[in-house]
């Protein structure tokens, strides 16, 4: 046997020895402990949190929304909205997949004139907005502002509208693209946006209700142009029907 082993201060040693390191260890479990103590270790304590942050999120916003459009701007549009639902007289529309190769509507679609999108854009002039046609367009505007935002500033499923060369440009182009839609990638600002879904076309309203809103997104977020006119919207009702619109399909602004 090893004598050492039964040394007494050897021994005593080993054990302070022993002690010491079980302390130190314990010390460092109890500063890791509190410097991690706002940390969730749980897979629910996470869960908790991260939906803590949700309704921070969700608050702000609401809150947002609100202070963009209250409820009385709300309240305000809806007669409006329902009086035009109410109007509308809805149009014919005839997609491409309906269509029977060789019948008559074929033939229409086919050897129709095409419009004169430069005859309508000349129709466009400068000059002062009417505040009617302008309320009348926020009030349509609230169709579009699921997609492209409240202020146009785009979203998961819409372009921007906010200081869009497509806005301010050709008046063929809004018309075209609200009655046939649009689809494929299209740039704005130097952005190229391409998403998932087209947009479809929009042509249950009324000329009137086409050209105000159009017309308010025109004159909004940035945007400053002259007003569209009925008139141009309705030069252009027989593109209703027809295959949705890419870029290539469109005037260059």
């Amino acid at each position: 046997m090893d004598p050492n082993r039964d040394n007494p201060i050897i021994r005593f040693s080993a054990f302070w020895l022993g002690l010491g390191i079980v302390l130190i260890f314990a010390a460092v479990l109890v500063v890791i402990a509190f410097f991690d103590r706002d940390t969730p270790s749980r897979l629910d304590a996470i869960e908790a949190q991260k939906a803590d942050q949700r309704y921070e999120i969700k608050e702000e916003v609401e809150a947002a929304q609100t202070e963009d459009l209250p409820a009385e701007a709300i309240e305000a549009a809806i007669p409006q909205v329902a009086q035009s639902l109410v109007e509308y007289a809805p149009e014919p529309l005839v997609k491409p997949e309906w269509v029977v190769p060789g019948s008559e509507t074929a033939k229409r679609i086919e050897e129709g004139p095409a419009a004169d999108f430069a005859a309508v854009d000349a129709m466009t002039e400068e000059g002062p907005i009417d505040p009617a046609v302008m309320e009348l367009g926020k009030a349509q505007y609230m169709t579009c502002a699921a997609c492209h935002g409240q202020n146009g500033e785009g979203g998961p499923i819409g372009p921007p509208l906010a200081n869009s060369e497509w806005v301010t440009g050709p008046v063929s182009n809004l018309i075209r693209i609200q009655l046939r839609g649009l689809k494929g990638a299209i740039t704005v600002n130097g952005k190229e946006y391409n998403f998932a879904a087209p947009m479809a076309p929009l042509a249950y309203q009324s000329d009137e209700q086409i050209a105000a809103v159009l017309t308010y997104i025109r004159n909004s977020f940035g945007n400053e142009a002259a007003a569209v006119k009925p008139a141009q919207v309705e030069a252009l009702r027989d593109e209703v029907g027809k295959p949705m619109l890419t870029v290539e399909d469109l005037i260059q602004p």
